[in-house]
Order: structure tokens, then sequence, then C-alpha cells
């Protein structure tokens, strides 16, 4: 299974759509919280190109974009194959 971290925010609905469709999938990840770890967000943005909204999601270290571009992935059938499979 791939390794999955998001960046998220506790208050943010984008954030919980990306985690949901997850956690539909039976795919365990690594949330890091943007607000209580503030430090987290420069590091984010760093990785992501300097995005600085949330959710930003990498998988296997690869950025994946946000909550709708992981839907999208999941859409066109991609996701599960960069999930290893997937559910």
């Amino acid at each position: 299974m791939a390794r999955v971290e998001i960046y998220s925010d506790f208050f943010c609905g984008h954030s919980a759509r990306a985690k949901r469709l997850l956690d539909a999938k039976g795919v365990a990840y690594e949330e890091l919280d943007v607000m209580a770890q503030p430090g987290r967000r420069a590091e984010m943005a760093e990785r992501s190109g300097g995005r600085k909204s949330v959710p930003q999601i990498f998988i296997d270290g690869v950025h994946v974009g946000g909550a709708e571009d992981l839907e999208a992935l999941d859409a066109a059938g991609e996701l599960d194959g960069l999930l290893g499979g997937g559910a």
C-alpha cells in the first residue's frame, strides 16, 4: 500500500471530503494538521510548489493536489493504481 500524507485543517470541509474518500477505500494516511502544527504550513507550501490551501495530498511523496484532484483521479479510475491497488 502506498504512503499517503494529507496536510489538513480540522475545520476544512475539503480536507474532510478527501479523508472520507480515503477512508471509504480503506486507505491509511498520515494527517499533518497545519493548525495544530503551524510549521507544517510552510513545509506543505514548499512541497506542493507554493500551494497554501488545504488539503494538499501526497501519495508516495508525489503531490497529487487537493480534494478535487483526488476525486478526479478516483473518477478517472487512476486513484486505486496510485494507492497500490486500493480497495
